[in-house]
């Protein structure tokens, strides 16, 4: 049987309840939609870390960052080459690798402070090609386009348009929402999308091919452009409160009191405007929530336009998967951003997998966790023997999912049977613990890490942690 052709489209900070396939209303999502419609639809899918890198690089691996080591955006966290990836392995296994748009599989340095200069990035691209890849097309981020030389800001500068890119970037970088500067075909996931696109429609290998998609959007800056806010329903966006309960993020033991109140914030950035998400009106948190949206429709159009090209090249021998890092709060408890965040809005994520042949409309409500893709990929292409911290989810959904879920990083972990979710994070001089009941609260106001009908589940919770953290470290 012909291996089939593997195409793993991410998105970045996406919030699963901003497709219309999980409910969403502010905006239509049709292709997703039908990708949902001819595969499986997974309802409780958790990333490994609401951080980009760690995800990516758990999503890349099938390692949660205890086991690879890639637990920060930050410091010299970059996978090891020593460790078995998908660009590897697939291409050990007889596939062609290629990636277009964003990799962050190694720190950017955030320190750049130059607004008139754009400075080399060879040595993050001849990285990523080390890998494992064949091909790549790099947009690296928003930001990073604009201050690193990657593949697409390359292409801006041989186009003239480099310097007002870079300058709208530096000008807006502390209001993080305003409608993209140049023309549409040059905003980054449609350069991803074309770049990717050019490359199926000239695939010319007797080789599959094992390709990602990765768009940059819709991670802040909130930059769609203005041709694409006439696609969010405005009476569904003012009619689509946000949600918050007054009051909740007071008590200073919570972890996101000074994210709410100012001294800090979820992002690692100074958001706009001021550093106190309690400022921002009701404006600006709609002016952020409709380019978010927009952001989302277009990624919807280029994930169409992609899986069209593929299943023209190849037809139903294709197994695609849709999800994205993390997720994004989007105002829900008065927050944006994601960071050392574990509400429902980050750690839970979109996943649509359609198999080989196509299928009817599943959803699985079990436990599953982006770790399993690198299984799933592995036993869809028929390998075997690279050990993962994941399973293969078809055998797994069979199964009855994950008994629990966990996310790590650097100075906080999280771990959910489905119903209990216990978030610890450690902060220079503080800490924080949370135990929520997603049962009797799901929209995860209050800490009942106190209550003494809780601590069973609490003792359960911990000894779990503990016993993810000492396990035996892959080789």
């Amino acid at each position: 049987m012909e291996k089939p052709t593997i195409l793993l489209i991410t998105a970045d900070e996406l919030q699963k309840k901003a497709l219309s396939c999980y409910g969403n209303t502010i905006i239509q999502t049709p292709n997703l939609d039908r990708l949902a419609g001819t595969g499986v639809r997974y309802d409780r899918a958790y990333c490994a870390s609401p951080w980009c890198l760690p995800s990516r690089c758990s999503i890349l691996t099938g390692l949660f960052p205890s086991h690879s080591g890639a637990y920060s955006n930050f410091r010299k966290c970059e996978l090891s080459g020593r460790f078995p990836n998908l660009f590897s392995v697939f291409r050990e296994n007889g596939y062609r690798t290629a990636l277009s748009g964003k990799c962050h599989f190694a720190p950017v340095p955030y320190g750049q402070t130059k607004p008139d200069k754009t400075l080399p990035y060879k040595n993050f691209r001849d990285y990523y090609l080390s890998l494992g890849l064949d091909d790549l097309f790099l947009q690296d981020g928003k930001e990073v386009s604009a201050w690193f030389y990657d593949d697409y800001a390359a292409e801006l500068d041989k186009a003239g348009l480099l310097p007002a890119y870079r300058a709208a970037r530096w000008a807006r970088d502390t209001g993080k929402v305003y409608p993209f500067p140049l023309e549409d075909r040059w905003y980054p996931d449609i350069w991803t999308a074309n770049q990717m696109t050019t490359y199926i429609k000239e695939y010319a290998h007797p080789k599959p091919a094992l390709l990602w998609m990765s768009f940059s959007g819709p991670h802040y800056p909130f930059d769609a452009p203005a041709s694409y806010y006439a696609r969010v329903d405005e009476a569904a966006l003012a009619a689509h409160l946000i949600r918050r309960r007054e009051g909740e993020l007071d008590d200073p033991s919570r972890i996101h009191h000074k994210s709410y109140h100012g001294g800090g914030n979820i992002d690692g950035c100074g958001p706009a405007p001021g550093r106190a998400c309690k400022n921002y009106d009701e404006d600006y948190w709609a002016r952020l929530r409709r380019s978010y949206y927009a952001n989302v429709a277009l990624i919807d159009d280029m994930v169409g336009q992609v899986i069209a090209a593929a299943e023209e090249r190849w037809g139903d021998n294709l197994l695609i998967i849709f999800t994205a890092d993390h997720g994004e709060m989007l105002g829900s408890h008065g927050l944006w951003g994601k960071h050392n965040c574990m509400y429902e809005e980050v750690w839970n994520v979109p996943l649509l997998v359609r198999y080989p042949g196509k299928g009817a409309a599943e959803t699985c409500g079990e436990l599953v966790q982006l770790t399993d893709l690198f299984a799933t990929c592995m036993g869809a292409a028929g390998i075997a023997g690279i050990p993962t911290d994941g399973c293969d989810l078809g055998k797994l959904a069979a199964a009855g999912g994950h008994p629990y879920v966990f996310a790590e990083g650097e100075g906080y972990l999280a771990v959910s049977d489905g119903r209990y979710k216990y978030a610890h994070i450690r902060k220079p001089g503080e800490h924080f613990d949370e135990l929520l009941d997603l049962e009797k609260d799901p929209g995860e106001y209050e800490n009942v890490i106190g209550r003494e009908e809780n601590q069973p589940a609490l003792v359960d919770l911990e000894r779990q942690a503990v016993t993810h953290f000492m396990r035996e470290t892959l080789p």
